[in-house]
């Protein structure tokens, strides 16, 4: 669906070097610090910002022989990006209309009355939760077979957040062939959709894994100093010194819950695999 492989882009304090698949069917998420190159990597997919190399295919086609037909079947929501806050959605509906041939205008009415977006209200009213309702509305309204969506939970309370993520489930069920490229530094929403996740840091991915290895088989193992010394560690991603000795990521847990009984293990959230692949030693 999405092969990108070495996209590079270069500024003067920042080096972007990604590579990652998006599957047929799969949503996949790119997690990573503010900063890390989420939105430049999709800026750089969608052709908004120029690549300095590397190479990007969707649909099997390299980015740079894409047609009109073909960005008809990329739905996209970027952070910073959207509609004149003077329009309503009212106003917004013939825009569509022209823009996209598919555009089901009987499912996006339908849509924004469930989710109450009032037609006739202008967007720079919205509460931040309706604004990115109506985003992602917009994005999945033309029968997109791929979805490009950054940070589209940022800022939403618990309920706008599980309703956005109800809205990408359905359209995920209504066709086995869809597929989702989304980022977001909130982990939660990752853990309940996406099938694999990316983890990048500083412009390169530095972690790939199917999200049910990530909640199964990683956990953190705390341990004291004379444990510390005598652990194998060929199963330590990363370590940091904490107060109590050390804390240690491993990517097999079951090998040290059999191994070693007496030593402390908890499971690895999201959250705590990140910080540890960010602010931990290699082992």
């Amino acid at each position: 669906m999405l092969k990108i492989e070495h996209l590079k882009k270069n500024y003067d304090n920042f080096s972007l070097n990604c590579s990652l698949e998006v599957h047929h069917g799969c949503v996949t998420g790119l997690i990573g610090q503010n900063g890390a190159g989420k939105s430049t990597t999709f800026k750089a997919v969608l052709g908004l910002i120029s690549a300095d190399g590397g190479s990007v295919r969707i649909f099997g086609k390299d980015l740079q022989e894409f047609v009109s037909e073909d960005r008809e079947n990329i739905g996209v929501a970027l952070s910073d990006s959207g509609f004149s806050g003077y329009l309503t959605v009212k106003d917004i509906i013939p825009i569509l209309k022209n823009l996209y041939r598919n555009f089901d205008y009987s499912f996006f009415t339908e849509q924004t009355r469930r989710f109450q977006l009032p037609f006739d209200k202008k967007i720079k009213d919205f509460s931040t939760g309706m604004k990115a309702k109506l985003k992602v509305l917009v994005a999945i309204s033309h029968k997109a077979k791929l979805l490009i969506l950054d940070e589209p939970t940022a800022g939403l309370d618990v309920i706008a957040r599980d309703e956005l993520l109800e809205i990408l489930r359905e359209f995920m069920e209504r066709d086995e062939e869809r597929s989702i490229l989304i980022s977001s530094h909130i982990s939660s929403d990752l853990e309940t959709i996406c099938d694999d996740i990316y983890m990048i840091h500083e412009g390169k991915v530095i972690l790939h894994e199917d999200t049910d290895v990530l909640l199964s088989d990683y956990a953190l193992l705390k341990i004291d100093e004379e444990q510390f010394k005598k652990l194998d560690k060929q199963f330590v991603l990363r370590s940091k010194k904490e107060n109590y000795g050390y804390s240690c990521l491993t990517n097999q847990k079951r090998y040290y819950a059999e191994n070693y009984p007496r030593i402390a293990i908890e499971k690895g959230t999201i959250d705590e695999v990140i910080t540890m692949m960010i602010r931990g030693q290699e082992s």
